[in-house]
């Protein structure tokens, strides 16, 4: 009787134990792009600046903007690591908008910006908090793919080209901008002008615990 007891309450530690395991799985990197459509993402004004080829978002024409708008994480984020393959081609500026919200026109007027551009006239290079805090040096060439990543986990801001840390930013509890200030919110690429051709693929994202 007692080994009986025993293997039951050796089964029922085991069940609580593997519970407690799948309710803590370490979070998993989720695409946020089929490869093959725009859908789950929502664009505005200049939808013609947005189109798919080869496997990859192609964008190029006037200003426009893309949000993401799908299910993974009904398209709201506070803190998560992103990372999208990028590139550049001769003279063109992009952009990678974090913790905005969906609007049909103009610039973003919420979340942060974080610069794509290796030879546009902007000296703000790829990997800025752009005009927050601004990257000066080039860390990857046009017309090669490389890695652009995000991580924001509170109050932190980190930008990584091709795992190299190129922006370390803690934001601080008064803000000069209150249209750059952390809080939640979707993903969006940016289309700068037509002469501005820039490619985004393989865009994923891992959402972190609050």
């Amino acid at each position: 009787m007692k080994k009986t007891s025993s293997f039951i309450a050796l089964i029922i530690l085991l069940s609580v134990s593997f519970g407690f395991i799948q309710n803590h799985k370490k979070p998993k990197w989720v695409s946020l792009f089929d490869g093959k459509t725009l859908d789950g993402w929502k664009v505005g004004e200049n939808a013609s600046s947005f189109k798919v080829e080869d496997g990859a978002i192609v964008v190029n024409g006037p200003r426009g903007h893309l949000f993401y708008d799908g299910k993974v994480g009904e398209h709201n984020f506070k803190n998560f690591e992103f990372k999208a393959k990028v590139m550049t081609t001769q003279g063109s500026n992009s952009g990678i908008y974090i913790h905005t919200l969906y609007q049909e026109g103009g610039w973003p007027s919420k979340g942060y910006e974080v610069q794509v551009n290796n030879s546009h006239t902007d000296w703000k290079r790829t990997g800025s908090l752009y005009d927050i805090q601004d990257v000066k040096e080039v860390y990857v060439q046009d017309n090669v793919w490389y890695t652009e990543q995000v991580i924001v986990q509170g109050k932190h801001i980190i930008t990584k080209i091709n795992d190299k840390i190129v922006v370390d930013y803690i934001e601080p509890d008064q803000v000069d901008r209150k249209d750059r200030k952390l809080s939640s919110g979707t993903f969006a690429l940016q289309a700068h002008d037509p002469k501005s051709k820039v490619y985004y693929k393989d865009i994923m994202v891992k959402q972190l615990p609050d």
